[in-house]
């Protein structure tokens, strides 16, 4: 993969151009597809598995995942209830109670695998929204994620964005004054925000919460990884006071897309919005737990084989060692910008997502990150803060190297005047 572009070398409609209009008449050998792989599909790929994949979030498909995902595909499952499935019902609630001893999270909690934290999240304000007394109000910061805003709008809720702080953290007092307007069913923290990684002070905003009987969801989908390391602990702290809570494997514990976690200290609440057993799916099954009553989807694919996968294959030590190094490499990156007086720096760095601009106007670092991408070598992303664009290098691959650290920085500088 080091030798292909990080960034699809395309334009729009290039790979539709190259395909046949209609489906064949007859059968092909898998031969044929390998080479189209290689000449049509390749091409047109943007590699998140590369080692110099640098913007967004964090991505790691990690072998064992990757021969797990194979292992899903060849067994074929349904898990939507136990007895359709048991094996993946019970290995998804004994691998959620793993990834919670991990990262300190309670294990009283009752744990599920959805496929993203969008669909996590959709899960909790779905369960706010049904215990919210008629409440129809969602707050979160000005930083969160859209899937919250997504998520209020398929559910039809009112979303009012709280400002944040100078280091991009949702302000308690701001909360405050909108919780005393007494119309909100669901508040929504965040652990690692998408443009800079700030960490919302869920202590203070749990206190505000539970003084207005409030569902408190925190979203750690990015960050909430990094507290299987003792140094990033901080980072959950209040998160046990939490209705739900959601974290991605996918995004730094190394397992292929998708596989997203969500907790909940009200299971009841949870069930009581999504389950809706006809007929033809009532079994006998005593207390066994049916995991289609916890979310909006009915079939569920085997995603606890490949995070169980691994975390066997690297457990604690090894999942710590890839977290540090990958926060030291962000470090390494960070040094390079501070010693370069044409760039600044412009969010604090807690974690390994390092936000930076060249000093001047909006257009020159527009353009200056089309430069470096069109290069292939690396991929950057963009934000806006206070009003500016804002360049990300986020590194979350467990291959990447001091190379290739250096590698993105030189390539950088190198279109700073091109």
């Amino acid at each position: 993969m080091r030798d292909l572009p990080v960034l699809a070398q395309v334009e729009p409609g290039w790979l539709r151009e190259r395909l046949p209009e209609a489906p064949p008449e007859e059968g092909e050998p898998f031969s044929a597809l390998l080479r189209d792989l290689d000449e049509l599909i390749l091409p047109a790929t943007t590699h998140w598995n590369h080692p110099r994949f640098f913007a967004y979030f964090p991505n790691t498909g990690a072998e064992p995942g990757i021969l797990a995902e194979l292992l899903i595909a060849t067994l074929n499952t349904n898990g939507m209830l136990w007895r359709t499935n048991p094996a993946s019902t019970e290995l998804e609630l004994h691998v959620m109670d793993w990834v919670a001893q991990l990262l300190g999270l309670p294990r009283t909690w009752f744990g599920h695998i959805e496929d993203t934290a969008s669909t996590s999240t959709l899960c909790a304000l779905a369960a706010a929204r049904a215990t919210g007394g008629g409440k129809r109000a969602v707050l979160c910061s000005d930083q969160a994620h859209s899937s919250v805003d997504k998520a209020a709008r398929l559910l039809e809720l009112e979303l009012r964005k709280v400002a944040s702080d100078s280091e991009f953290r949702l302000r308690p007092d701001a909360l405050a004054a909108e919780l005393a307007k007494g119309d909100v069913c669901c508040v929504v923290a965040t652990v690692g925000t998408t443009s800079t990684t700030s960490v919302d002070p869920v202590p203070a905003i749990a206190d505000l919460t539970a003084q207005h009987g409030t569902w408190l969801h925190v979203d750690g989908a990015f960050a909430g990884s990094a507290a299987v390391c003792p140094e990033f602990r901080w980072a959950l702290e209040g998160v046990e006071r939490a209705d739900s809570f959601v974290v991605n494997p996918h995004k730094w514990l190394y397992t292929p897309v998708d596989c997203s976690c969500l907790y909940t200290s009200r299971p009841e609440d949870l069930r009581a919005a999504f389950s809706l057993v006809p007929e033809y799916l009532r079994t006998n099954d005593g207390d066994a737990v049916n995991l289609m009553d916890y979310g909006p989807a009915l079939g569920r694919r085997m995603r606890a084989l490949k995070l169980w996968a691994v975390l066997r294959c690297y457990g604690r030590a090894g999942i710590q060692q890839r977290i540090r190094e990958a926060v030291r490499l962000t470090a390494r990156f960070e040094e390079h910008v501070r010693g370069d007086g044409r760039f600044e720096i412009v969010a604090p760095r807690p974690f390994s997502c390092l936000c930076f601009r060249l000093k001047g106007l909006d257009a020159e670092n527009e353009a200056l990150l089309e430069r470096v991408n069109a290069t292939g070598v690396c991929y950057l992303s963009h934000t806006g803060l206070n009003g500016q664009t804002v360049i990300r290098f986020a590194v979350g691959n467990m291959r990447t190297t001091e190379a290739d650290v250096d590698l993105a920085w030189e390539t950088v500088v190198a279109n700073v005047s091109a």
